[in-house]
Parts: C-alpha cells; sequence; structure tokens
C-alpha cells in the first residue's frame, strides 16, 4: 500500500464554490488524485489518497480517498467537482471520508514518509520500502513549520531542481514504485 498526502492551503473547506479552480484550487486537488488513484481504465486499488485543506471556512479538513474501496467515479473534473461538493456538504461518498484533523495530527500517524522537496535526496536513489507515505504540498507549497514538524518522522526526497506540478509528482512517484515492484 502506499499512501499520499497532499496539503492545500487554499481548497475551500465547505460547498460554497462556483468551480473547482475557484474552491481556493480544489482543481489542483483534483489532478493530484487523478494522477495518485488511477490508471488506464482502472482504479489503483494499492493506493490512499489525503488531502488536507486549509482553506476557509472551518480548516482543517482532512479528506481520505481509499482505492481499495472507492466506488462510482469516473476521471473527468465534472464527476470530481460533484463529489467534493457533495462530501464537503457532510454527504457519503464510497471511499472518501471527512474527519477534522491537521496535516500535523495526520502525520504522528505515518512510518515510512517521504516529503518532496527540490533540494532532497534523488528520488532515484530511494528504495522506498513497505507503505511508503509520500507528502506534498499544493502550488504554494507546505507551510514552513509543518515542513520542520514532518521532517522529524521523514526524509526529503526530491524529483530534481525544477518545482514540478504536484500532480506530476505524483504520477512520477506511482510510475517509480510500479518499476520498483515490477522487478
Amino acid at each position: 500500500m502506499k499512501e499520499f498526502i497532499l496539503y492545500s492551503r487554499r481548497g475551500k473547506t465547505d460547498s460554497n464554490f462556483k468551480n473547482l479552480r475557484d474552491g481556493g484550487r480544489l482543481d489542483v486537488v483534483y489532478q493530484c488524485l487523478l494522477f495518485g488513484l488511477f490508471i488506464s481504465g482502472a482504479i489503483r486499488r494499492d493506493v490512499i489518497f489525503n488531502v488536507v485543506l486549509g482553506g476557509p471556512p472551518r480548516p482543517p479538513l482532512h479528506l481520505t480517498v481509499d482505492g481499495r474501496i472507492l466506488r462510482d467515479v469516473r476521471t473527468d473534473e465534472c464527476t470530481w467537482e460533484d463529489i467534493f461538493r457533495k462530501v464537503l456538504s457532510g454527504e457519503v461518498h464510497p471511499g472518501i471520508s471527512v474527519s477534522r484533523e491537521s496535516l500535523q495530527e495526520l502525520v504522528r500517524m505515518k512510518n515510512n514518509i517521504f516529503v518532496l522537496e527540490e533540494k532532497g535526496e534523488d528520488i532515484r536513489q530511494i528504495r522506498f520500502g513497505e507503505n511508503p507515505v509520500f507528502i506534498l504540498g499544493d502550488q504554494v507549497g507546505l507551510p514552513r513549520k509543518d515542513e520542520r514538524y514532518i521532517l522529524r518522522f521523514g526524509k526529503k526526497i526530491s524529483l530534481g531542481k525544477l518545482p514540478y506540478l504536484a500532480a506530476t509528482c505524483v504520477d512520477v512517484i506511482n510510475y517509480l514504485i510500479d518499476q520498483q515492484t515490477m522487478t
């Protein structure tokens, strides 16, 4: 099992938004979920994707999307906009749970943690081991105090010196783990 934790600084914590971009860049969250949970024609059943929303009106809010039990989804943005509205309104969706949990509270329960950061150790040199947890920020990045806290439990890894989009990072990590497990 692999896990991703995305911290969305501005992601709205209610369903009052016109579109995903207007929802505090929930479009970035959608893109990361897409690359984290889907392969061609299927859901990755070996992925749990956590999103901590830090935007208004009532942060933090922790969404867990569990690939093992996720149902009734497609990969299009409209479907995910509807799902976000539904779960942020207090309704349920199969495979998605919502709780009031901060990034630091979530990290305390994890092991084998890797934080994506341009100045980290080269990801190609890492053996991820069992049940790796990858933490990344949205387009703004992780808050410094949270990053310092997380690094007490994990280590920085890097895809290189260029700052890639969060969704690209998720896709590359899935690819690298797929390669490691197939050899």
